[in-house]
């Protein structure tokens, strides 16, 4: 009885604690964003400026700085090549849709003629209630035209004012990776000498745990997100999509945020093609887009789950509870606490 006291205690003061530190991460997440993104990034270009060291002889200094410069540049030549072809394929969009209406006036003109006649020829009682909720229907469409049109020009206008924070972010981003990838590739790295080394020894397991869990969490999310890839690649070649690489790529990317998803992608495809009388395609985007988003809720539980070692059915509870109580940041804290009450019970902390 005692044991079980004394476990439901750990149980409370552990719950507690992760609470806290997960509210100030978050918290503090503005803050701390660049510091915490080029310590990810550190992580990843450890081994390739170990590499780079050891393969050209040259200090460790110069090869953190090589590393980073690469890998940065690579991430801003692919983002500047997917921002400069969709605002390409925006502005091709536009022109059509002006040359679309121009060309076909006449027909549109014939049609508006058409349904003039046959309103006239209507009961007199149908046609005011028809007046009424043509009236009543095209309010709310002003009214939602005027909101989206000041929700576009509010988020511009806030885009712009944040322009200065993301070019600091940027900056301080870059020169923190630096020092942490010549820190962690150090030989005598201040990072290393915290773990103690003994195998045995609790804090030892708790970060060898941790790290493995980690690492396996976001390879089970990349695995999944090349799944995701590779559908809308095969779908887009088989519909001839244009760009078919760029927008699965940019899909795959969506697809990791939950608020936007590979629908930003699809729905917009759908929409084009059936403005382009394009009904065949349309529906092919549509029942593909179904079908990936279903399926990805369906392997996203089981491959996570396999590569955590948790059970399947905890792992969907996270997923639902967490969704459900706080969006995207409570499917986190629960995902994040299933993880972390796992690792501290394989190494019997709890």
């Amino acid at each position: 009885m005692e044991s079980l006291f004394e476990k439901l205690d750990k149980t409370i003061i552990f719950f507690i604690v992760y609470s806290l530190t997960f509210l100030l991460f978050f918290k503090t997440i503005n803050y701390t964003l660049p510091f915490v993104i080029a310590f990810i990034f550190a992580m990843i270009l450890k081994k390739p400026t170990k590499y780079i060291a050891k393969k050209l002889k040259i200090k460790n200094s110069i090869a953190s700085l090589i590393s980073t410069l690469v890998f940065f540049s690579i991430i801003i030549s692919v983002l500047s090549f997917i921002i400069a072809v969709l605002s390409k394929e925006v502005i091709q969009l536009a022109k059509n849709a002006q040359l679309y209406f121009s060309q076909n006036s006449s027909d549109i003109y014939k049609l508006i003629d058409k349904i003039q006649l046959y309103y006239k020829n209507l009961d007199p009682s149908v046609v005011l209630g028809i007046s009424k909720n043509l009236s009543s229907i095209i309010n709310k469409i002003s009214n939602l035209t005027v909101s989206i049109t000041g929700k576009i020009i509010s988020y511009i206008i806030q885009f712009l004012t944040y322009i200065p924070y993301i070019i600091m972010v940027i900056l301080f981003t870059l020169l923190s990776t630096y020092f942490f990838t010549k820190d962690l590739t150090y030989h005598k790295n201040k990072f290393a000498e915290i773990i103690p080394k003994d195998k045995s020894h609790k804090l030892y397991c708790i970060f060898s745990e941790s790290k493995k869990m980690l690492t396996n969490y976001i390879l089970s999310y990349l695995f999944i997100i090349f799944i995701t890839f590779l559908e809308t690649l095969i779908v887009f070649l088989l519909f001839k999509v244009k760009y078919a690489l760029i927008l699965s790529l940019l899909a795959a990317f969506l697809d990791f945020l939950p608020i936007l998803g590979i629908g930003s992608i699809y729905i917009p495809l759908i929409i084009i093609n059936i403005a382009y009388n394009n009904y065949i395609i349309a529906i092919g985007l549509l029942i593909s887009y179904v079908l990936i988003s279903i399926i990805r809720q369906i392997i996203e539980p089981k491959i996570v789950s396999s590569s955590l070692g948790l059970h399947p059915v905890s792992v969907l509870a996270a997923l639902f509870i967490g969704l459900k109580a706080n969006g995207v940041s409570g499917m986190f804290f629960c995902m994040f606490l299933v993880v972390a009450y796992n690792v501290l019970k394989k190494v019997k902390v709890l």
